[in-house]
């Protein structure tokens, strides 16, 4: 059975290079989509994400990929990370109101914490409903850096504490898996969420 993992190319919000290089690590097949015709395809989807909410949307929606990739992700296994989780949700916050992927009901906003913002470095996710992507990796650390969270109540799999303050750090639905943390610069506990993935 084909397994083609395609890594959504859009822009400079990809940074794809390092996500390629610790898939191709956990044994996976990549594929850089840049158009409609080659996330069609692919088996499932990879969302990377640096950069704010409004950037990568109006990148997805300048090369094409914004309306394909709303149909793709309701039916092939996707997983968005750090800003390609966010923009699985219905709005983003940041420099003003944009729409989402609307895959999860969720808004983006600013983490309010009595601490430095952006979040960075390594800590740990409370997984506090399992799935496929976290197995075996409860009690992991793993790199964040990000200074907007996820806000949702429903889809919610791991929590993550910095000052006191709980946020989302993933959450699934379905097909659809996001983590907000960089398991590309997570060392092993990176690379065995990515074997996970392959292996769904």
């Amino acid at each position: 059975m084909s397994n083609i993992i395609g890594l959504i190319n859009y822009g400079i919000a990809g940074n794809i290079h390092s996500i390629k290089k610790a898939i191709e690590k956990a044994g996976g097949t990549i594929k850089i989509v840049n158009n409609e015709s080659e996330l069609n395809s692919v088996d499932k989807i990879v969302i990377p994400g640096v950069g704010s909410f409004k950037d990568a949307i109006s990148e997805l929606e300048k090369d094409k990929l914004l309306e394909p990739l709303k149909k793709a992700i309701q039916t092939k296994p996707t997983l968005g990370i750090c800003l390609g989780m966010q923009i699985l949700s219905t709005l983003g916050f940041e420099y003003g109101k944009t729409k989402g992927l609307d895959a999860i009901k969720a808004e983006v906003k600013p983490i309010l914490v009595d601490a430095k913002v952006p979040h960075m470095g390594f800590n740990t996710i409370d997984v506090v409903k399992t799935n496929p992507l976290l197995n075996e990796l409860e009690n992991e650390e793993f790199y964040f850096m990000h200074s907007y969270e996820v806000v949702n109540y429903t889809e919610i799999s791991s929590l993550t504490d910095y000052a006191g303050h709980k946020f989302v750090s993933s959450v699934q639905k379905d097909n659809i898996y996001g983590v907000q943390f960089h398991p590309e610069k997570s060392r092993e506990a990176g690379i065995k969420l990515f074997k996970n993935f392959i292996e769904l």
